[in-house]
């Protein structure tokens, strides 16, 4: 196999991060037009391009993949696409242990459109000529989860949301000083303390 494209994953993996996608593709995806979307080919089975995908990606620490597939795979027929029911047992197998969604074919598709208008994409080509076999990697941060993000935002009283529209400046140093439950007292009352103190 020729290993080009997998040194290629391997530093976009490194390089990418949170909010970024890696697609490996059956032989028939498009080549979408957004500058964000780059292109390469493998030019093996999708199974032999995904173990060498997984392999990359249980080395990398500092992303989480969820997993994307076609909603359509589920129900292509055997007579209709022969060799999709093979293809779905292997594709189980090294699925194994990943967080696993589907959505429709055309969706994920407009998914990336939009995404790629802001983060990178990378699509992996395959020789796969299987419908619907595609498989979506969606990034996630390695050391950070839902959980915490969410005790994070119930933690911070200045917004309910990252994405408010209106920016509030907080002085740096007396924000990283202070605890969420506690508050500096104002300057006027450390001057009415201290004036209390000198009559």
């Amino acid at each position: 196999m020729n290993s080009q494209w997998e040194d290629i994953v391997r530093k976009r993996v490194q390089l990418y991060g949170h909010r970024n996608w890696l697609v490996i593709t059956d032989a028939a995806y498009p080549a979408q037009s957004k500058p964000g979307i780059e292109t390469i080919v493998a030019g093996k089975e999708i199974t032999a391009v995904l173990a060498r995908v997984f392999r990359v990606l249980r080395t990398c620490k500092h992303i989480t993949a969820k997993v994307w597939i076609d909603e359509e795979m589920k129900y292509v027929q055997e007579r209709d696409a022969p060799g999709i029911t093979a293809h779905r047992k292997r594709l189980g197998a090294l699925l194994d242990g990943y967080s696993l969604c589907a959505l429709q074919h055309e969706k994920i598709i407009s998914r990336l459109d939009h995404l790629s208008e802001k983060f990178r994409v990378l699509l992996v080509k395959t020789n796969t000529r299987i419908p619907y076999t595609s498989v979506f990697f969606e990034f996630g941060c390695g050391y950070w989860n839902a959980d915490a993000e969410t005790r994070l935002r119930a933690a911070m009283p200045f917004r309910s949301s990252p994405n408010d529209d209106e920016d509030e400046e907080l002085p740096v140093l007396e924000s990283l000083n202070t605890r969420p439950d506690s508050r500096a007292p104002k300057k006027s009352e450390s001057r009415q303390k201290t004036g209390a103190k000198r009559g």
